[in-house]
């Protein structure tokens, strides 16, 4: 069997799996059974059944999905263009930079979950700094990965620091800061995805356009220089893409821990170093994981919501990304190293 159709094989596995999680998420609030989820989607039900459903269950899900393939391709197009497998948004300073201009731009009341438009410009504008400030940090050292990945990790905590430093200026904000520092997709309406899908799209197509200089990237500089690649523009035009992507994910669902670093490893893994089935498949992957811990934090708040007697309770989904994310990191660090040995 050729790789051509055992990647076709495996889109289509992903695209199911896409749907699931997505059938999943409408499917897990309390108050509809699945035979009603159904019942509306079929055209019927009460008028508050179809709001549930349609403008509340549907949207959430919907973000979900395209902020993970946004996380998903961000990571892949950073792993790549910096030749960095240890490279995610979360730790090269465009998340949390993007988390730092949402905040402050909140904590100067310029946005909000109510103005998305003003939160992505915000987002955008601190993840550019966040990504710029590790750049210079770096210096001559941006092609040494484990150093790399040190200046990364320096960059995003000064970063988180100031992101702190804000919340104390402006304590009155924290409520809805929390949800950007965790991430979180509780009441994510029609606007959030009105504003996110063409931003995403135009994005995620141009990252896959990249898809063959950030393939050279990936043999070494010498190598896509040899073929006559300008590396210096298109590591540039990738790092634009990622931080665009990052910031548009930011700005809808706050700041996903280990989504765009653990999603690069399962595309390559499943389609191969040749990017241009490791991007989509990225964003495939991203969406999987992102609509699944989004289906997974309802069905576990409503789990423990009855355990603990309470009326209501909401598990962040950036909890279960973080989880999960550094669980499978881990034994990726462990085989790694088994195998070295």
């Amino acid at each position: 069997m050729t790789y051509t159709r055992i990647h076709a094989r495996r889109t289509a596995l992903l695209v199911l799996l896409v749907a699931a999680v997505a059938a999943a998420g409408l499917c897990a609030g309390r108050a509809l059974s699945v035979s009603g989820v159904w019942e509306v989607l079929s055209g019927g039900g009460d008028p508050t059944a179809r709001h549930i459903v349609l403008h509340l269950r549907l949207p959430r899900t919907l973000v979900a999905l395209a902020a993970g393939a946004s996380l998903g391709l961000a990571g892949t197009v950073l792993q790549s263009a910096l030749r960095n497998p240890l490279a995610g948004p979360e730790v090269t300073g465009v998340t949390p930079g993007a988390v730092l201009g949402a905040v402050t731009a909140t904590g100067l009341g310029l946005a909000g979950w109510d103005s998305p438009a003003a939160v992505v410009a915000a987002a955008c504008l601190g993840g550019f700094s966040g990504a710029g400030l590790l750049w210079l940090l770096a210096g001559r050292e941006r092609g040494d990965a484990p150093q790399m990945a040190v200046n990364g990790v320096l960059v995003s905590a000064v970063l988180a620091g100031s992101t702190a430093m804000v919340l104390l200026i402006a304590p009155g904000e924290l409520g809805s800061v929390v949800q950007w520092l965790v991430g979180s997709t509780e009441g994510r309406v029609w606007a959030h995805w009105h504003l996110l899908w063409p931003w995403a799209t135009a994005w995620a197509v141009a990252a896959c356009a990249l898809a063959a200089p950030l393939t050279l990237l990936r043999c070494g500089d010498e190598q896509a220089a040899a073929a006559g690649l300008n590396t210096g523009r298109a590591r540039a035009a990738g790092l634009v893409c990622a931080v665009a992507l990052t910031a548009g994910a930011v700005s809808a669902v706050g700041a996903l821990g280990f989504v765009g670093l653990f999603v690069p490893h399962l595309a390559f893994a499943l389609f191969g170093a040749d990017l241009r089935a490791a991007l989509p498949g990225a964003a495939l992957v991203g969406a999987v994981a992102v609509g699944a811990a989004d289906a997974g934090a309802q069905w576990l708040s409503r789990a423990a919501a009855a355990a603990l007697h309470m009326d209501r309770l909401s598990i962040p989904v950036g909890a279960l990304t973080t989880c999960g994310g550094a669980a499978l990191l881990l034994i990726v660090a462990r085989r790694r190293t088994m195998s070295e040995e």
